[in-house]
C-alpha cells in the first residue's frame, strides 16, 4: 500500500495550469505553433486530463487560440493585435486613473510615491529586466488599486500577463528612467487632484506606436528563437 500522500486533483490541475500558463506567457510555446498535447503533457509528466483543462481556461482567458477539430495554438506575436492590446491597457488604466482620483486618500498616494521612489534604486541593466518590469506591473496594479473597483485590477492583471513578453521586450530597450520620472510625476499630479494632467501623462506613459511594436516584436522574435531568458526564468518559478 502507497502511504505517500496524493496531491488533490484541483491542485494538480492549477499547477500544470501555471506551467502552460507561463509557457504561454513568455512563448516558451511559440507564438502561431500548434500545441501537441501529447507531446506537452509527457514533457510536463502529467496526464491528458488536468492538461485539456488548462488549456481550456488559457484560451478562455485569451492566452491561446481553440479550433474546433484543430485543438489549440499559441497567440501570434502580431504587431496590430498587439497594438489593440496596448490601447485597452491606456483606456482601461486612465479609467481606473481617474476613480483613484476620486477615491485614494492622501496617505494611499504618498505611499505608493514611496514605493515608485525606492524602486528607482533596482539597477538599470538588461539583467535586471524582469525585476524592472515586475515593479512596474506592481506599480500599475497598485495604483489600479487605489479606484477601489476590483474588476479594473483583475482586467489590468490579465492584460499585464498578456502583453508581458513585449513590455519585458521594451524594457531591455532602456526605458526605465523615464519610466520611473513619470510614475512620480503622475502621482503629484493625483495628489494634486489633477485627474486630467495625471490622465493626459498616462496615456503617454502607456501608448505605444505601431512601428515601436513592430520593433520590440522584431526584438522579441530574435529572443525566442535564440535562448528566450524570460522563459527560462518564468518556468523556474512555477516548477
Amino acid at each position: 500500500m502507497n502511504d505517500e500522500p496524493q496531491t488533490p486533483p484541483s491542485r494538480s490541475a492549477d499547477r500544470v495550469y501555471d506551467q502552460v500558463k507561463a509557457m504561454a506567457v513568455t512563448y516558451r510555446l511559440r507564438p502561431g505553433e500548434r500545441v501537441n498535447e501529447v507531446e506537452l503533457a509527457r514533457s510536463l509528466g502529467v496526464s491528458r486530463t488536468p492538461l485539456r483543462e488548462a488549456l481550456n481556461r488559457l484560451a478562455a482567458e485569451g492566452f491561446l487560440i481553440a479550433t474546433v477539430n484543430r485543438g489549440y495554438s499559441v497567440r501570434p506575436l502580431d504587431p496590430k493585435r498587439v497594438l489593440t492590446l496596448y490601447e485597452y491597457r491606456a483606456m482601461l488604466e486612465v479609467g481606473a486613473l481617474r476613480l483613484a482620483c476620486e477615491r485614494a486618500s492622501d496617505e494611499a498616494l504618498d505611499a505608493l510615491a514611496a514605493f515608485a521612489a525606492r524602486s528607482r534604486d533596482e539597477p538599470d541593466d538588461d539583467e535586471h529586466a524582469l525585476e524592472l518590469l515586475t515593479l512596474d506591473e506592481q506599480f500599475h496594479e497598485s495604483l489600479a488599486r487605489l479606484s477601489d473597483n476590483e474588476e479594473m485590477v483583475r482586467s489590468l492583471r490579465s492584460l499585464n500577463e498578456r502583453v508581458r513578453f513585449i513590455r519585458w521586450i521594451d524594457m531591455r530597450k532602456g526605458r526605465r528612467s523615464s519610466t520611473q520620472d513619470e510614475h512620480l510625476m503622475i502621482l503629484r499630479h493625483l495628489r494634486a487632484r489633477d485627474a486630467d494632467a495625471a490622465a493626459a501623462l498616462m496615456q503617454t506613459h502607456i501608448a505605444r506606436r505601431l512601428d515601436q511594436i513592430t520593433d520590440m516584436i522584431r526584438a522579441g522574435f530574435a529572443e525566442i528563437y535564440t535562448g528566450n531568458a524570460l522563459a527560462a526564468k518564468a518556468m523556474g518559478e512555477v516548477a
